[in-house]
């Protein structure tokens, strides 16, 4: 490649001398856009087979193609332009800040493209999953992995490209070698900077890898609960049953405790408490439990109970357990559960509501009091 560069300068060279009487900058403006109309018109022609390459191929390098369209052009601009200013009759120290300058631009569009592959991956990996399917469980496990992974990879080969970049320019690579040689001062500041950021790029590792949440999931964090709605790279946002959202760090899910309703099944048992009178019929509410569970559309066909689960001085506490497919749906059947027990025994079953009540007759034994200045 050196020796081609070599003599096609020699030719442009020898070109010039018959045109001696052309201006430099005549020379190389003629140069720049020939070298320009030929990578344009070669890039038209490898993009052309390549269409015809991939029409039988699948959709990831049918996305690949579209996407590449723009960059590949750029790069090859970049090309055409550093070979132009390489056989033209420019004065080396511009020349040579020019191809340092074109190198590092191109540089960034091969990261540039290499993060278009790994999004384009991940979109056609990701149509392979439903999230609207009931029972998305393996489909959340996927797509979270993917989008969080997705988000890694292009920090990562941001940095990377960057840095790659930035070794093209002497002045930069000098002063990076020295810092990482000297591990000094800059450097604990640097990385006592860079913690933050680290930690979170850790933690988006250990939930894609372990996954102790997933979108979609119904968790409670914070007192309160609500849905993954979105996990980025250094944060995660929980949509509350309210419709606000909660922020937190990505941090937050490695060390803190919280709730995950979601982790292995999305079937909750929902649970509803009665407070009812001691003289309630234990048997008649639970007959009409199960009716109620029977007849709603929430039910899954799975868990339905009803026990007494503690005494009071005035109550009986009673538990009724129900079964529903998700969290959702699962809070819906309690309110449900709720609302027609208390219909229940307000219309049917008067005697399990709560009541005061009042021995009369130890009111009557217990003596009268004395009138005030009496005495025996």
């Amino acid at each position: 490649m050196p020796q081609f560069v070599t003599n096609l300068t020699n030719t442009i060279f020898a070109l010039w001398r018959q045109f001696h009487w052309l201006p430099e900058w005549a020379v190389i403006s003629i140069i720049t856009v020939v070298f320009v109309f030929i990578g344009w018109a070669a890039n038209q022609v490898v993009f052309a087979l390549l269409k015809l390459a991939v029409r039988n191929r699948d959709e990831f390098w049918k996305g690949m193609l579209k996407r590449a369209r723009l960059k590949v052009r750029i790069a090859v601009m970049i090309i055409a332009l550093a070979l132009a200013v390489t056989v033209s009759p420019l004065d080396p120290e511009p020349s040579l800040f020019i191809r340092r300058s074109l190198l590092f631009g191109f540089i960034l569009v091969c990261g540039w493209m290499l993060a278009g592959a790994v999004d384009m991956g991940a979109i056609v990996h990701l149509k392979k999953f439903n999230m609207e399917a009931e029972d998305n469980l393996y489909a959340r496990k996927h797509v979270t992995q993917t989008r969080i992974l997705q988000r890694v990879a292009a920090i990562l080969i941001g940095l990377i490209t960057l840095g790659l970049a930035l070794l093209t320019i002497p002045g930069v690579k000098q002063w990076g070698l020295s810092l990482l040689a000297s591990a000094g001062v800059v450097g604990i500041v640097a990385g006592l900077a860079l913690q933050p950021f680290l930690t979170n790029l850790i933690a988006g590792i250990q939930i894609a890898t372990a996954q102790p949440i997933r979108l979609d999931d119904a968790v409670i964090v914070e007192g309160e609960w609500g849905r993954v709605e979105e996990i980025t790279s250094t944060y995660v946002v929980v949509k509350l049953w309210d419709w606000r959202r909660m922020v937190l760090p990505l941090t937050y899910f490695i060390q803190k405790p919280f709730q995950n309703w979601t982790r292995e099944d999305s079937r909750l048992i929902g649970v509803s408490f009665l407070y009812v009178d001691y003289e309630a019929p234990i048997d008649r509410l639970r007959i009409k439990l199960e009716q109620i569970a029977h007849a709603s559309p929430h039910w899954d066909g799975d868990v339905v109970a009803l026990q007494v689960t503690d005494v009071t001085e005035r109550t009986a506490q009673v538990r009724c357990l129900t079964s529903a497919r998700n969290a959702s749906v699962a809070f819906d059947l309690r309110a449900e559960v709720r609302e027609k027990m208390l219909a229940f025994m307000r219309d049917e079953c008067p005697e399990a509501l709560p009541r005061d009540r009042m021995d009369f007759d130890r009111e009557r034994r217990r003596p009268a009091p004395r009138p005030t200045g009496y005495e025996e």
